[in-house]
């Protein structure tokens, strides 16, 4: 693992460079409801339908004034479902609901909450990814698994009385060029993994090696996930990277490495991306989150959820990758999320004013009034207890950020937080969620205690 903080750039360019040019051939991915239309089921690695909304009809009155929606409507098949509008700094005062029908049937589901993001997980201020001009406003997405029918209603939140009096619209308005977003994450990937004798570099892209590379010092080029080490071989590892035998005698803090599924194991689209990765100088702190997608998964359908997240935050929300650098399952497993190296500073998008010297964790799953479960908190305390390691952190400690603007710091105010912090530690949000903020006390001492502390 030597030279785990050093940028893989070069490696990862090189590895690419080398496969041939045939590999890095692939489909296309759909990104308007025509191009949508003009691909197979059969054919579709992964799509996304952009329908616009409109005023729907007060319905007898009992829709309200300006209420925005689609009626109900055959769609090609999806399985994840968010509104997007294209001010990424405008908020939607209102609520956002969603019924879906079952791919093959004729079963509606109930209405569905979105929970509404108003700018809590986006790229910092001042950074190119926020600067582009391709980010929009959104909602937090909701998988809900094999669907090819929909129904979405936009309601505004009612003003004030007070603001009513005074001859004020009775209805807060909504953001403009609001969508529906309907993705499709695709097939899943052929299952197995790199041979333990060498690379499967004949079933990588170009885009894939370079992804893969930077994880070259933990797993071979094309494996599916990092493997687990015990606590001595991690700890070794880590000697061997701070300077070698002269620290040998001197166990670090550091907890046994766990299994991280990698992005070629979930089955990333790396031609979605953008190609160069981004890193900040170390990881001070971790950042907790929820990804709102709610509950009705399976951890077989795990990868299928990571890659709908991965679309939706490309294509739909306009950033440069995934905006978390980890995930994790409601069984414990533990994904990689933004490329650029499972053990490296990556820069992510997943607490605004936060992003830099931080890592983002998002368990799948929404915990407003449900429990997480006991294996993912342990996967979180185990994801935590290897990575702050590595940067010599103590995941029980406090430390210090710098915000780079958001609703709670201004832009350069140093802010002392837990090492382990929820998002709303850093930003006005309910991310992530109640009763998932409740078990960072229980991941902070279990991840302490893996490191030995």
């Amino acid at each position: 693992m030597r030279g785990f903080i050093a940028s893989s750039i070069g490696v990862a360019c090189a590895a690419a460079l080398s496969l041939p040019l045939a590999l890095s051939s692939g489909v296309g991915a759909a990104t308007t409801p025509s191009a949508a239309r003009a691909l197979t089921a059969g054919a579709i690695s992964g799509s996304t339908q952009s329908l616009p909304l409109s005023v729907l009809p007060r319905d007898r009155g009992l829709r309200a004034p300006g209420e925005q929606g689609l009626t109900q409507r055959d769609v090609h098949p999806f399985s994840l479902v968010g509104v997007v509008w294209d001010d990424p700094a405008a908020a939607l005062e209102g609520s956002v609901q969603v019924r879906t029908r079952a791919t093959g049937t004729a079963r509606w589901s109930g209405w569905q909450e979105l929970e509404t993001h108003n700018g809590d997980h986006a790229p910092d201020p001042g950074t190119a990814e926020h600067d582009s001009g391709r980010l929009r406003g959104s909602t937090a997405p909701l998988w809900v698994g094999a669907s090819d029918g929909v129904e979405v209603r936009v309601r505004p939140q009612a003003a004030p009385a007070h603001q009513a009096a005074a001859n004020s619209p009775a209805q807060a308005s909504l953001p403009k060029g609001l969508r529906l977003e309907l993705v499709d994450p695709g097939d899943e990937p052929p299952p197995g993994g790199a041979p333990a004798e060498g690379p499967r570099t004949g079933a990588l892209t170009a885009e894939s090696a370079a992804a893969s590379a930077v994880n070259a010092d933990l797993a071979p080029l094309g494996a599916d996930a990092v493997p687990a080490l015990g606590k001595k071989e991690t700890e070794s590892e880590l000697i061997e990277a701070r300077g070698g035998e002269a620290d040998a005698k001197v166990s670090p803090y550091i907890g046994p490495r766990p299994r991280i599924v990698t992005r070629k194991g979930w089955g990333a689209d790396e031609t979605l991306r953008e190609r160069t990765f981004v890193y900040t100088t170390k990881v001070k702190a971790a950042f907790v989150h929820h990804s709102a997608t709610g509950n009705n998964y399976t951890c077989s359908q795990a990868p299928s959820l990571i890659r709908g997240i991965y679309r939706y935050h490309v294509k739909s929300l306009g950033w440069r990758d995934i905006g978390y650098n980890f995930l994790v399952d409601k069984c414990g497993n533990i994904y990689e999320g933004r490329a650029g190296g499972v053990a490296k500073p990556v820069k992510g998008a997943h607490t605004l004013g936060f992003n830099t010297n931080s890592m983002g964790v998002a368990v799948l799953g929404t915990f407003g009034t449900s429990k997480p479960s006991a294996a993912a908190v342990k996967g979180l305390a185990r994801l935590a207890a290897w990575k702050l390691g590595l940067y010599g952190v103590n995941p029980s400690g406090k430390t210090y950020l710098t915000s780079a603007g958001g609703n709670l710091y201004r832009k350069g105010k140093s802010v002392r937080l837990n090492v382990i912090s929820g998002h709303r530690d850093g930003y006005a949000t309910e991310c992530p969620g109640r009763l998932l903020y409740n078990k960072l006390g229980t991941a902070r001492s279990t991840s302490a205690s893996l490191q030995g502390r």
